[in-house]
């Protein structure tokens, strides 16, 4: 009985550790995508320029994530000043001139017609 104990109980521990060696490790569900991952600091912006990911607006406080970096309204970001946020745009001013960055930049807004429909 001995004999068979142990081997059933090394059969065991054979297979978990079998298993053990093929498992992949957990990814953090709570970790941004590489993509929106911040740069390092000596990264140039690059062709298209810095990136606004979102925006916070609330009754006390306005931030904007660009390339990652979370920026305050008078904050500084890439030698620009934040001058404001709104719920789609940031403006950056550098020295005389302002840079504006769309949150969603292939996007127009236009308004759009209140149609009120005739009901009998």
């Amino acid at each position: 009985m001995v004999e068979r104990l142990s081997a059933a109980t090394l059969a065991f521990a054979l297979a978990g550790a079998a298993c053990a060696s093929q498992a992949q490790p957990l990814a953090d569900p709570t970790r941004p995508p590489t993509s929106v991952a911040p740069r390092a600091a000596n990264e140039s912006a690059g062709a298209g320029g810095p990136r606004l990911q979102s925006v916070l607006i609330s009754g006390t406080r306005r931030l904007a994530v660009i390339d990652g970096v979370t920026v305050p309204l008078g904050g500084r970001f890439d030698g620009g000043t934040v001058v404001a946020i709104d719920e789609a745009e940031v403006k950056l001013r550098h020295g005389d001139g302002i840079q504006t960055l769309k949150l969603y930049p292939g996007v127009e807004r236009a308004p759009v017609e209140n149609k009120k429909e005739s009901r009998p």
